[in-house]
């Protein structure tokens, strides 16, 4: 990131960058959610984020995100749950997050289930070989969206997923795409995509991505983990 760009600017240039996908995709820019993550970033910068307009943010460390949910309770905002997620934890991150996009195996979706409240879910795909990273495999990917749809207290909105380091993106993101044709088959409302960051969320928005979690595009580089 450029040493001395300012937020607003940072923020604007994504804005724009996201706008001019949509018309290259010939979609419409506001049927795209923009997710600022805020990672190992202060309270006060999601602040400043929020009287710039943004209200949906992104976190994937339970205990930070907890923390930090919980200082900035008196503003109206949107906590993305986007890490691994733990089942022994599953129902602390309900209590903050309205949007959990990892859902990745049975453990996860059981540990959610309510009867008293709603909240919306991605099923995350692995797009990789490697089963350490967070995902559903491809040929599972029907069994676990069944398994969503037969949990109370859950809405599924689509599928979510990361592409793999050392592959095009764009090709990575069309296989996202055919994934959420085979759950929108099963489910036809679950037609969003959670796909995007920093550098690659033209060729996600391309793919037909709905909600792009970005990061240091906006907020700069991260300070270190405390």
């Amino acid at each position: 990131m450029t040493a001395g760009v300012a937020l607003p600017e940072r923020l604007e240039k994504v804005r724009r960058g996201i706008a001019d996908a949509a018309t290259e995709a010939g979609r419409s820019a506001a049927e795209i959610s923009l997710i600022v993550v805020t990672k190992f970033h202060p309270p006060q910068l999601v602040r400043d984020l929020f009287a710039l307009g943004v209200t949906d943010f992104g976190e994937n460390r339970h205990q930070e995100a907890q923390a930090k949910a919980a200082e900035l309770a008196d503003l109206d905002l949107t906590w993305h749950f986007i890490g691994q997620l733990q089942s022994k934890k599953a129902r602390q991150v309900r209590a903050y997050a309205r949007v959990i996009h990892s859902l990745d195996r049975d453990s996860v979706v059981d540990a959610l289930a309510s009867a008293d409240s709603t909240v919306d879910c991605f099923v995350q795909l692995n797009l990789t070989d490697d089963p350490a990273r967070g995902g559903v495999r491809h040929a599972d990917l029907e069994a676990l969206t069944e398994r969503v749809l037969a949990t109370s207290g859950l809405r599924l909105l689509g599928v979510m997923a990361v592409a793999p380091v050392g592959e095009e993106p764009r090709a990575a993101f069309a296989r996202v795409r055919a994934a959420s044709d085979r759950v929108r088959a099963i489910a036809p409302a679950a037609r969003y995509i959670s796909a995007g960051m920093s550098g690659d969320y033209r060729e996600a928005v391309l793919e037909g991505a709905t909600h792009l979690r970005i990061g240091s595009a906006i907020t700069g580089n991260r300070p270190p983990a405390g």
